[in-house]
């Protein structure tokens, strides 16, 4: 088994590659809205942008099994452990120093401990995103209990190193039955987290957040909890899609999918201060049914023009690298925006219309100053 020779990629699903990139730009509006929601997120405008990160998880299985299941007998698992080093830990680390390169930039009344933070503190949380090792305590320099302080959503990549770690030891030896039996009882893990059934006493400490997934960024037990709950079923689930080659063939499917998981990720919250269940209800269904179907669509419809092939493959450059770097930028929105509760309307569009056209052109240079270089470079000397 040759553990030295870099297979070369499949062909691209280019729509999956698209709606990536729409969830990812999703994500970021969500995050710059979330800024205003005055702590209650059941009255946030696009409210439902922390379900793309359940749905990356559905993508990623997808593409994972179309990728690498055929494929074990010319890979070693040292050689797909490199492949997925390659493709993700070089954004990882340039988030983690972009994070603490802005990280002082967000000093402010409202969060006095970046002030009062050591410089060699910010350099040890640097290095510790950097290898994907979570903070606690006393390293939790934002003081928002993140387990990634300077980078918040490097949470979900902790989670996804985990996914591939169990699909390369574990899941490529099971067949389609099995596997399914275990998207089964995933599917009830996710059913028990949406509509807040505390079988096991992780759920009481979220009560502010209850019927959503929200959560999953910190390694205490009960974020443990939700972020293995958040994964499971949408991970195994496309992988187990990928498996049986469920597609769906739709004409102008890149339109379809991408209005219907813009729809998704932007409906309001589906329920009132009182009767939220219903919430949970809609996540379960989004999740569980709609987000597969959605990819199943994506990987069916392969015919389209010359001009939406150009926009998939641009969204699908930008959608990692912008889905990383951005929430730095989000610190410094929120900064301003809580210390500056009395500007007008007119001046809090402009900041977060300007940060998010800034978050996408430092996207899409990482992706084609820095990422590409790195990774060439990187398979030249993991694949000699």
């Amino acid at each position: 088994m040759s553990q030295s020779v870099y297979l070369q990629s499949k062909p691209r699903y280019e729509v999956l590659d698209g709606l990536r990139g729409v969830a990812a730009m999703i994500v970021l509006a969500f995050h710059l809205f979330e800024t205003y929601a005055g702590g209650n997120h059941i009255n946030q405008i696009i409210n439902h942008g922390y379900l793309a990160v359940d749905f990356f998880f559905v993508l990623s299985g997808f593409v994972i099994g179309y990728a690498y299941d055929d494929r074990w007998d010319k890979m070693s698992l040292g050689a797909f452990a490199k492949r997925r080093l390659i493709r993700l830990h070089p954004m990882l680390v340039i988030g983690s120093i972009f994070g603490g390169a802005l990280y002082y930039f967000g000093g402010c009344d409202v969060f006095p401990i970046i002030n009062s933070t050591s410089w060699e503190k910010v350099a040890l949380v640097t290095l510790l995103g950097c290898l994907l090792i979570p903070t606690r305590g006393s390293l939790d320099i934002r003081g928002w209990t993140e387990g990634y302080p300077l980078n918040g959503p490097a949470w979900s990549l902790m989670f996804e190193y985990i996914a591939n770690a169990l699909y390369a030891l574990i899941f490529r030896h099971i067949g389609k039955i099995l596997l399914g039996i275990f998207v089964f009882g995933f599917a009830i893990l996710t059913v028990l987290l949406t509509m807040n059934i505390d079988l096991w006493g992780f759920l009481a400490s979220r009560q502010s957040l209850a019927y959503t997934v929200i959560g999953g960024w910190s390694i205490e037990p009960d974020q443990l909890y939700v972020g293995f709950s958040r994964l499971l079923y949408p991970f195994f689930g496309g992988l187990l899609l990928s498996r049986i080659r469920f597609k769906i063939k739709l004409r102008n499917g890149f339109v379809w999918s991408a209005v219907i998981i813009t729809a998704l990720l932007a409906m309001p919250f589906a329920g009132t201060e009182t009767v939220q269940w219903t919430n949970g209800l809609y996540e379960a269904v989004s999740i569980i049914l709609i987000f597969p179907l959605i990819v199943a669509i994506g990987a069916g419809s392969s015919e389209m023009g010359a001009k939406t092939s150009r926009v998939c493959k641009w969204l699908g450059e930008i959608s990692f690298p912008l889905y990383i770097t951005h929430y730095p930028l989000i610190y410094l929105q929120t900064s301003w925006a809580l210390s500056n509760p009395d500007a007008p309307t007119s001046t809090c569009v402009w900041v977060s219309v300007s940060v998010f056209v800034v978050a996408v052109a430092i996207a899409h240079a990482m992706y084609h100053l820095y990422d590409v270089p790195v990774r060439a470079w990187l398979k030249k000397k993991l694949f000699k």
